[in-house]
């Protein structure tokens, strides 16, 4: 009826952005991971087919590059932002050279796979 879960020590898979997922928890209407992006590292540019997300940075820095009809803006990912990817967004984000950049991520409705994420061209 209830879960609890602590967040995963290792990676339990690698997103289709290259990011590293550790799952949490998920009920009908969503489900949350932690994603990780070793320093240095830059994301794959992808769009999602039906699902958009929430962001929480919870430690380290890098940049966000969000794209959707005509918009596009890149944004300083640092501690305690949040920040939307709506339904349709193209997206990637990297971590600064010198140290990762971690967040958790809710996505509605849940994640439902891997052919979720459509590759795009990106920023980077």
């Amino acid at each position: 009826m209830f879960e609890s879960r602590r967040l995963p020590a290792q990676a339990d898979e690698y997103a289709p952005d290259g990011s590293e997922v550790r799952r949490l928890l998920r009920v009908a209407g969503g489900s949350m991971a932690h994603f990780r992006l070793a320093p240095g590292q830059t994301s794959s540019a992808v769009m999602h087919r039906s699902v958009e997300e929430i962001w929480y940075v919870l430690e380290g820095r890098g940049e966000i590059w969000r794209s959707q009809d005509g918009a596009a803006e890149i944004v300083a990912l640092e501690p305690g932002l949040c920040l939307t990817i709506p339904l349709g967004t193209c997206f990637q984000f990297r971590a600064a050279p010198d140290e990762p950049v971690s967040l958790v991520a809710v996505t509605l409705p849940p994640w439902p796979g891997d052919d979720e994420a459509i590759p795009v061209a990106g920023a980077w």
